[in-house]
């Protein structure tokens, strides 16, 4: 099973170039404490950092991806401040650290997601859904807001009248409207979320060349920081060292061969 740390809140398993990151609190719905927040940051850090990992999965352990924050646990130091602070070695999870990212990552989803949750989906790349999932953004009915993307991704993902509709009024909606509106990008049986996730992953990571999925990353992420006109001026430029890559040599060599490409990420 890979170098998996059983006893954290967090499971990390390797498994070839794909990191899968668990929630592991199931007994309490995976209900988020600091420590957790934190070794969360730890395994994106990770993901990050390593360039033999080209792709990662988050998933739940248990009946349900999360049932939020652990307001018992975390409301104290928000109070304090507002932030929550990430431990060295750590990436903020929900990827608003204003440092871009080039790793993606694969989320899977079932039973409950609540607020905190819908925002890990938001902040992943590709979000898959167990049919069964129930969502709800429900922060405004406890008085306070979401702070974790959520007022950001939402309406640019899902539009703003459908973002609007569950975040002014925190009620709950299923699997089928989150594909609707785009918060997810599949719905698959109870029970398949995480296979399913696990398969795009490995498709990213085996057939994919990852200087090729760092450049397309980058590319989004500067269209939606600076605008379309920034990202435009970069994509010829930013495609000549990859055409100039081992990488780049590979891709074409096997299209000429019509075989499968092996990429090494040089």
């Amino acid at each position: 099973m890979g170098d998996e740390r059983d006893a954290s809140t967090i499971t990390t398993e390797r498994r070839g170039h794909v990191l899968l990151i668990g929630l592991n609190r199931a007994h309490k719905r995976n209900a988020f404490t600091l420590a957790m927040l934190e070794e969360l940051a730890l395994a994106y850090g990770e993901l990050e950092r390593d360039r033999e990992l080209r792709c990662g999965v988050l998933f739940a352990h248990g009946e349900h991806f999360t049932g939020g924050l652990d307001l018992a646990d975390v409301a104290p130091a928000i109070q304090v401040d507002g932030t929550l602070t990430v431990p060295e070695g750590g990436r903020q999870p929900w990827r608003l650290d204003g440092l871009p990212y080039t790793t993606p990552i694969v989320a899977a989803a079932h039973g409950w997601c609540i607020t905190l949750g819908i925002e890990l989906l938001l902040a992943a790349d590709i979000r898959i859904a167990s049919s069964d999932t129930r969502f709800t953004q429900l922060e405004v009915q406890r008085g306070i807001y979401p702070f974790g993307g959520a007022t950001i991704r939402f309406p640019r993902e899902a539009g703003w009248g459908n973002a609007m509709r569950w975040l002014l009024t925190g009620d709950e909606f299923d699997a089928a409207e989150a594909l609707r509106i785009g918060l997810v990008q599949e719905v698959v049986e109870p029970g398949a979320d995480v296979e399913r996730a696990i398969l795009l992953a490995e498709r990213i990571a085996e057939r994919s060349a990852p200087l090729g999925v760092q450049a397309t990353l980058r590319s989004a992420q500067l269209a939606i920081r600076e605008g379309e006109s920034a990202a435009a001026a970069r994509l010829q430029p930013d495609v000549v060292p990859l055409m100039r890559s081992e990488d780049g040599a590979e891709g074409l060599l096997s299209f000429v061969e019509r075989r499968a490409a092996r990429f090494t990420g040089r």
